[in-house]
This record gives structure tokens, C-alpha cells and sequence, in this order.
């Protein structure tokens, strides 16, 4: 689902007035989890799940074309660790 989607079926659902205001509003709640993950160093939504902010440590990669090798630095990166409950309804699903 794409964020458009989002708004669209927000706004059918009547939660927000119009699908214009429904983008603005999920542009805000995305800029609010953004923020906290850069404070905090996490998010989580209980049933749903957690986003951890986790350094990665400088390792030695290689060019997949040449076989040559090269440093990749320390960078910061996200997880996302689903809850117990999200995970039980995903394994109740049949595919």
C-alpha cells in the first residue's frame, strides 16, 4: 500500500474530510515517528511492532565486478522488529 492508498482509504473511512487533509496528516505522523527514532532511538506501536535506530560497524566490502576490496564506513541504519501479535496473525494467514 502506497501512502496515496493510505490517505484514500482514511478518508473513506471517514477518519478525515478530505483525501488532501488525510495526506497532511500522514505527513505529519510520519514526521513525528521520524523525529522520535532520531531522539529516542526507537519507535513502537504496541500490537504492531518497533523501529530501532543500530549502528552498523565499519566493515570490508568488495566490488562485486572487480573482486576489488573496499572500507564501507560505521553508518546508522534502522530495524524493524514485529511484535508477538503481529507475527501470530501473519502465521494465522494462509497463503
Amino acid at each position: 500500500m502506497t501512502r496515496r492508498e493510505f490517505a484514500k482509504v482514511l478518508f473513506q473511512h471517514g477518519i478525515f474530510s478530505s483525501k488532501l487533509e488525510a495526506d497532511r496528516n500522514i505527513e505529519i505522523i510520519f514526521q513525528l515517528i521520524e523525529k522520535a527514532i532520531i531522539e529516542d532511538g526507537f519507535f513502537s506501536i504496541r500490537h504492531f511492532g518497533k523501529i530501532k535506530l543500530v549502528e552498523r560497524a565499519p566493515r570490508m566490502g568488495r566490488n562485486p565486478k572487480t573482486g576489488e576490496e573496499i572500507n564501507i564506513d560505521a553508518r546508522k541504519s534502522i530495524k524493524f522488529r514485529p511484535s508477538r501479535f503481529l507475527l501470530e496473525r501473519l502465521w494465522e494467514e494462509k497463503w
